[in-house]
């Protein structure tokens, strides 16, 4: 072979391995895609997983599979995903619990969020409410704040568990309030509005979707949203600024990542297709208490980074492990 030939060689090569990767970029999915939902079946992980599942599987003319990988938490499902091929093949419903809380709750964490994972697309957010049992004598929240300023400990508030969602706004208001309750953890949220149903303890924050039903029937008292407009489902209730404490608006929410070092092109794809599935999905979260959320792509990144800094902050000041 002559001198052209051999410099020819590895040229036709590497077209020829090129162009393979993009005629299979251009047909992705050509085979299933798993998504992971790090809980078990219900709540919003697995409505987000579920809903978006069967809107990109119709779309996209290929098998979009859910997968409920519970454990630790959102650790174990999560950590599956981490390690997972980078192909576009296993995707994962992040949110605030697995991108964010987790790395200052556990000093062994399996996964980093920050270079384990690539946000594709955020598409679902939804807010919290301060509900109390329906005789606290304080009805508003500057008469909470007042009597707890003025005899700590004397209020006490449900956690759905350490280091759940529900505990970790509990400690952002008191923290922004400048009070301290007694902390009753429970075992998820419907034990804890068992017991403030039954006025056995004072207060509780949890979603919209799960607490502001109560106080539509009567059963509790919505003192405050944590979010910076008030909710279509009780539109009496104020906002946190509205009813005195600042800076504490506080919007969960739950999207789409790919393990790092997926290919750009399929993680272009994908944001293509989540996005043009977004009007069909609206109605089906509105319904359950949220919200779509079309969040810019060039915005992603910046966005989780904040949210992570955030509470990894709060939550080593609040002094909260798991480990």
């Amino acid at each position: 072979m002559n001198r052209f030939g051999r410099m020819l060689t590895p040229l036709l090569a590497l077209l020829v391995c090129g162009a393979a990767t993009a005629q299979a970029q251009s047909s992705y999915p050509d085979r299933p895609v798993k998504i992971i939902v790090p809980i078990g079946p219900g709540g919003s992980y697995d409505l987000v997983g579920r809903q978006l599942a069967d809107a990109l599987s119709k779309r996209m003319g290929q098998a979009f599979v859910l997968e409920n990988k519970p454990g630790a938490g959102t650790v174990v499902g999560t950590q599956a995903a981490a390690t997972a091929e980078p192909d576009g093949y296993t995707l994962v419903v992040g949110g605030l619990s697995n991108m964010a809380f987790n790395s200052a709750l556990y000093s062994k964490l399996g996964y980093d969020p920050r270079k384990d994972f690539v946000p594709v697309a955020l598409i679902y957010k939804f807010g919290y409410v301060m509900v109390a049992r329906k005789d606290l004598p304080h009805a508003r929240l500057p008469d909470i704040v007042a009597a707890a300023k003025a005899n700590p400990g004397s209020i006490s508030v449900a956690t759905a568990g350490v280091g759940t969602g529900q505990h970790l706004v509990a400690a952002a208001f008191m923290k922004a309030a400048g009070v301290k309750f007694q902390e009753i953890p429970y075992k998820g949220s419907p034990p804890a509005f068992t017991d403030l149903l039954a006025g056995r303890i004072d207060l509780f924050f949890d979603s919209n979707s799960a607490g502001l039903p109560y106080v539509q029937s009567g059963q509790a008292k919505g003192i405050a949203v944590l979010s910076s407009k008030r909710s279509p489902l009780a539109p009496d209730v104020p906002t946190m600024s509205e009813a005195g404490v600042s800076g504490l608006d506080v919007d969960s929410w739950l999207g789409i990542f790919a393990p790092a070092k997926t290919p750009p092109e399929t993680i272009a794809k994908l944001r293509r297709e989540i996005r043009a599935t977004l009007p069909e999905l609206k109605e089906r979260f509105e319904k359950s208490g949220g919200e779509v959320w079309d969040l810019a792509d060039d915005k992603l990144d910046a966005f989780v980074a904040s949210e992570y800094e955030n509470w990894t902050r709060l939550i080593r000041e609040a002094g909260i492990r798991l480990d």
